[in-house]
């Protein structure tokens, strides 16, 4: 139970983590779409969405050596994760979705 609340903690306590999850839970996508869509820097998608990745909430779609063409998509942990966040009502209004 504490390590749902841990994650879930860990996900809310950064609107780009939030951002970049919500984002996946839609589809999978690449750093740069991301950045499009949600009017983010790429720089903070990218070191959201490794400290997502060592969490297990989202994973790399295509090869690991890939340099260009990177997609990532969300996990069925991920996708459970971001259903509790969401039924609970735990977004910030103020966070720019």
């Amino acid at each position: 139970m504490s390590d749902k609340w841990d994650r879930i903690g860990f996900v809310i306590s950064s609107q780009y983590r939030v951002s970049v999850l919500e984002r996946l839970s839609k589809g999978p996508a690449t750093p740069s779409g991301i950045a499009d869509d949600r009017g983010i820097e790429i720089a903070a998608v990218s070191h959201a969405l490794s400290e997502l990745g060592e969490r297990g909430l989202v994973e790399l779609l295509v090869s690991e050596d890939r340099r260009k063409g990177r997609v990532y998509g969300i996990t069925e942990p991920g996708k459970t994760l971001w259903s509790e966040i969401t039924a609970q009502g735990l977004l910030d209004d103020s966070q720019d979705r």
